[in-house]
């Protein structure tokens, strides 16, 4: 999977302003249950439109920016956690067990 390291508020307000989806994987390295909701939602890679960009949020480094994500997108903060996001605005999130990159992908036109 072509993760893109999502490490600062800068690049946030980049996918908040960017047209078309986005999909955001926040990941606590500490928690056995986020590092099985990550292969999981890995193996469904081929489910995902090709060019989609993925961020990955790795929110024990970088809590200032996993925070941003809860304010910005309007969600409860979680971990794991999926957000889909569109035109700037979170159109899909689910956490723990309900991740699926399938799911995620059925939120992508």
């Amino acid at each position: 999977m072509n993760w893109i390291q999502l490490e600062s508020i800068k690049q946030l307000q980049d996918i908040k302003n960017a047209p078309g989806h986005s999909i955001i994987f926040k990941h606590s390295t500490r928690c056995s249950i986020s590092m099985m909701a990550r292969k999981r939602f890995e193996l469904d890679e081929d489910a995902i439109p090709e060019g989609t960009p993925l961020y990955f949020l790795d929110l024990i480094r970088h809590r200032d920016v996993s925070g941003a994500v809860a304010e910005l997108f309007n969600v409860y903060h979680e971990s794991p956690q999926v957000l889909v996001i569109k035109d700037g605005i979170c159109i899909y999130h689910a956490s723990h067990g309900e991740i699926s990159g399938e799911v995620a992908s059925a939120h992508i036109s």
